[in-house]
């Protein structure tokens, strides 16, 4: 049996009926949403490769995405906008994706494992699980989704503000991206609370 479902059986073996993992993707970016998935596998299916999506090749991550749709009970996916991470901050903004994505679930989780150590806004019974995109598969699941669910929207947004080059970051603080800063100004996209911080 797969490490990745110790900790989710052992929840199932307590009498929980139905949990779903959750985690979301572009906490850090300097521009574009940010995106959560909930997802609900059938208790000890191993997808073979399910890891953090951080540690996936994106070719790898793109197979998996469609593996994950395709075998999982239910999914949701869903965003905060940049003006709501703008107007809540972006850990409120995040928390408030993540209840979206758990809203579109069917059947109802009885309990939601969340990625990391904060969870305070959630709207579901949950509990915590820190680096659970390594440690749980249906987080890890979660992880998958949320990621290629965001960076294919940011590959939409490069075409329509192709100065950015938002094709090769994804709304991350890279050296092109600042050098993209600088001479064009921050676009509708960019979280001008991230921005203050630029020299």
């Amino acid at each position: 049996m797969s490490e990745l479902w110790v900790i989710e059986n052992e929840i199932y073996d307590s009498g929980v009926r139905l949990l779903c993992g959750v985690d979301e993707a572009g906490r850090g970016p300097l521009a574009g949403p940010v995106c959560a998935s909930a997802v609900i596998l059938p208790r000890g299916l191993e997808i073979e490769g399910l890891n953090d999506s951080k540690k996936l090749t994106e070719k790898r991550r793109e197979a998996l995405f469609d593996i994950i749709r395709e075998k999982a009970v239910s999914f949701g996916v869903a965003f905060a906008s940049v003006e709501e991470i703008e107007e809540l901050n972006i850990l409120n903004a995040a928390m408030l994706a993540m209840n979206r994505a758990i809203a579109q679930l069917d059947p109802v989780p009885e309990l939601a494992l969340i990625d990391g150590n904060r969870s305070r806004g959630i709207e579901y019974p949950c509990r915590c699980v820190v680096k659970g995109d390594a440690r749980c598969a249906d987080i890890a699941a979660a992880s998958v989704l949320a990621k290629v669910t965001r960076d294919r929207y940011m590959l939409e947004l490069a075409e329509k503000y192709p100065q950015y080059g938002f094709e090769r970051h994804k709304g991350y603080g890279t050296k092109l991206h600042y050098d993209a800063l600088r001479e064009y100004g921050p676009c509708e996209l960019h979280r001008m609370s991230f921005l203050r911080k630029m020299h």
